[in-house]
């Protein structure tokens, strides 16, 4: 997400990622959760979107047997990530790119936070097939990201948020303009589509804060 004259440390990442993102900490252990319900206790992650390496970190501190590969374009968040998982990053193969940098798999699950909302339709539709050729068959997918119907209150409700969150009023407005400006967010019900679109069933809902929307669905069988 948009996070203008941020300087990339760990202090720093965190603490803006807990203002901007509703929950994020409670975010995460969701998404080990409904990880964990498919993901035997061995498994392998992916991770699509791993710069920071925040979700990483507490998906292998809560669940000590899974190993991850995560992927991301930045190198400068993946050197943020290494900092963040500190001896953790011995189960943790960082790769610089996107997903389709990533092994082939199968996998036993992945997640994608915060990422989707910057992909125009089309790549979009691209990355999540390429996550779900991935994918064992029913294996589960957890993504979370930007999601508002561009007539709906949302947005400006989100703004508010960071506003009571502690961020000043100028920037929050400034990155809910560019928000509504720049992404190429989607509405839920285009969301959910797409998810389908690309290779998952059981598509179901399971975070929703002002703009924000998350889902788990699963790799199709058939």
């Amino acid at each position: 997400m948009p996070q203008p004259d941020i300087a990339y440390d760990t202090q720093t990442y965190r603490e803006n990622l807990a203002r901007q993102v509703p929950g994020m900490g409670d975010l995460r252990r969701m998404v080990g959760v409904l990880l964990a319900e498919r993901v035997p206790e061995s498994g392998r992650v992916l991770v699509v979107g791993a710069g920071g390496g925040l979700e990483v970190r507490a998906l292998a501190e809560g669940w000590p047997g899974w190993r991850f590969e995560g992927v991301d374009p930045s190198r400068e968040m993946l050197g943020l990530a290494r900092e963040t998982l500190g001896e953790l990053v011995s189960r943790v193969e960082l790769v610089e790119g996107y997903v389709d940098d990533a092994g082939a798999g199968p996998f036993d699950g992945a997640v994608c936070l915060l990422v989707l909302h910057f992909l125009k339709r089309e790549e979009r539709l691209r990355t999540l097939r390429s996550m779900a050729e991935r994918l064992a068959p029913g294996a589960p997918l957890v993504v979370m990201h930007h999601s508002f119907d561009e007539d709906g209150p949302w947005l400006r409700r989100y703004a508010r948020y960071q506003q009571a969150s502690g961020i000043p009023v100028e920037q929050s407005t400034k990155m809910a303009e560019v928000i509504a400006e720049r992404l190429p967010a989607l509405s839920p019900a285009e969301d959910e589509a797409l998810l389908r679109e690309a290779g998952f069933e059981s598509v179901e809902m399971f975070y929703a804060a002002f703009s924000f929307r998350g889902w788990v669905a699963y790799r199709r069988s058939g």
